[in-house]
């Protein structure tokens, strides 16, 4: 795996070397779960604002719920999931 250097902090430096002292890990894997966490955090964020803005447009509220039922009723049909 290539590898590069970033600069931070050293407060932040001093709490990853912290964090992955604790865990047993090192730096890089302590670094790279916070990044993966913090993308899952965003992407729940951003779904919520969206669906925020559906419940406000009555329409487009009925729409996404109509389309829910639809995709609902092909798991009545019979077919095992894969």
């Amino acid at each position: 795996m290539t590898t590069t250097t970033i600069r931070v902090s050293l407060r932040t430096r001093d709490l990853l070397l912290e964090l992955a002292q604790t865990a047993g890990s090192s730096v890089q894997a302590i670094l790279e779960r916070a990044l993966e966490q913090y993308g899952g955090q965003r992407l729940r964020e951003e779904t919520n604002a969206a669906y925020a803005a559906l419940r406000v447009a009555p329409q487009a509220w009925a729409d996404l719920e109509q389309e829910r039922l639809a995709w609902e009723q092909t798991l009545a049909d019979g077919l095992e999931e894969t």
